[in-house]
C-alpha cells in the first residue's frame, strides 16, 4: 500500500484528510506535499483518512484513486486508510457527551433563513444570530408541527480563542461575534464536520493538522470542541491556497489543474511534484523531484520566512 516506515517512536502524527467527491487538482497536491514535507521533517508518520460525511457527493472510485494517485506521487502513508462513514457511533457519543458539557439546542433554520438573518463576516462566514437559542418548548413544536427538521447547534460564549499557527502566526477568534453557535448535526441526521474531525484526529493520534488556510477560521471552533470533550488539541499549520487568474480557488468540480492533465503537461510524477514544490517556494527550483528528495533541504521556518504571501500562491 501507500506506506512507509516511521520514525521509532515519533510523537508527531499528521494526517492526509481528502473527501471522495472528485479527483485530485494541483491545489489538493500542493497542500498534501507541504503536510507531508512537515510532519516528515519533524520525524513524525501520515494518517490517511477518507472524509466522506457527504454521502452523497462521496464516490467508490474516487475512494480507490485517491489512494492510487498519492501512492503515485510519493506521498506515502503509515496509517489507513480510515473512512468517517464507519464511525458514526463514536460521533453520537461524542455527542451525547457534548450535550452534558456544553448547551445543545436544536436549530429550525433554513439556509434561507440564515442567510436573511446574518451577514457575512471576513468574506465567507456568517455568524449565527442565535435564532433558535431560546426557543420554548411550545415554539420548537410548532415548528416541528410544520414540518421542520431539526439541526444541532452548540452554544458557545463569549471567548476568543487563540490559535498559535505554524505558518500563519498567532490568529484569534471571538465565538460569540465572530463565529456564533455552530452547528454539530446537520436536519438530516448526518454529524457536522466540525464535530466528525475533531473526534477523528484524536482517536487516530493526529497531533499536527497541515491543511489549507481557508479553514483557519474553523480552528477555534474545533479547539472549543476539543476542550469541551477533554480531547487533546493538535498544533496547526495552515498553508496558502494554490489560485487561478482572479483569485479564484483551484476546484475538484471545476476540473481545474486535474491530475490526468498535469500527468500530460509534465510527463511524470516527479515533474507535477517539482513544478509545485518550486512555485510555492518548497523548493529552489521547478526541476522534477520527489517528496523524498525535496525532504532533505525542507525547512518550515525557512519556507515561512521566504512565504511573499502566506494566504495564496498564483498556479501556473
Amino acid at each position: 500500500m501507500g506506506a512507509s516506515a516511521a520514525a521509532p517512536g515519533a510523537s508527531v502524527v499528521g494526517r492526509f484528510a481528502p473527501s471522495p467527491t472528485g479527483v485530485m487538482h494541483a491545489g489538493n497536491i500542493f497542500a498534501a506535499l507541504a503536510g507531508w514535507l512537515i510532519v516528515r521533517s519533524m520525524g513524525g508518520k501520515m494518517v490517511l483518512r477518507l472524509e466522506d460525511l457527504d454521502r452523497e457527493r462521496s464516490k467508490g472510485c474516487y475512494v480507490d484513486r485517491i489512494q492510487r494517485d498519492f501512492e503515485r506521487l510519493g506521498l506515502t502513508w503509515d496509517e489507513g486508510p480510515f473512512f468517517q462513514h464507519d464511525r458514526d457511533d463514536a460521533y453520537q457519543e461524542a455527542f451525547e457527551r457534548l450535550a452534558q458539557a456544553a448547551a445543545v439546542y436544536p436549530c429550525y433554520c433554513t439556509r434561507a433563513d440564515l442567510h436573511a438573518a446574518s451577514a457575512p463576516h471576513r468574506g465567507e462566514k456568517r455568524v449565527y444570530p442565535g435564532t433558535c437559542r431560546h426557543l420554548s418548548a411550545s415554539e420548537r413544536a410548532k415548528r416541528e408541527g410544520e414540518g421542520r427538521r431539526a439541526a444541532w447547534r452548540v452554544e458557545v460564549p463569549d471567548l476568543a480563542v487563540t490559535v498559535d499557527d505554524l505558518v500563519q502566526g498567532p490568529y484569534c477568534q471571538n465565538l460569540a461575534t465572530e463565529c456564533g453557535d455552530f452547528l454539530v448535526r446537520r436536519s438530516d441526521g448526518a454529524f457536522a464536520y466540525q464535530l466528525a474531525v475533531v473526534v477523528d484526529d484524536a482517536a487516530q493520534g493526529v497531533s499536527l493538522v497541515v491543511r489549507g488556510v481557508d479553514l483557519l477560521c474553523s480552528t477555534p471552533q474545533q479547539m472549543f470542541l476539543q476542550r469541551a470533550l477533554g480531547l487533546p488539541e493538535p498544533r496547526y499549520a495552515h498553508v496558502p491556497l494554490l489560485v487561478g487568474e482572479c483569485d479564484r480557488r483551484l476546484s475538484k468540480r471545476d476540473h481545474d489543474a486535474g491530475l490526468d492533465a498535469l500527468l500530460e503537461r509534465f510527463g511524470t510524477s516527479e515533474g507535477i511534484i517539482g513544478h509545485i514544490a518550486g512555485i510555492t517556494g518548497l523548493a529552489g527550483s521547478c526541476e522534477p523531484a520527489s517528496p523524498e528528495a525535496l525532504l532533505a533541504s525542507f525547512d518550515l521556518k525557512a519556507w515561512v520566512g521566504r512565504m511573499a504571501d502566506k494566504v495564496q500562491m498564483l498556479w501556473h
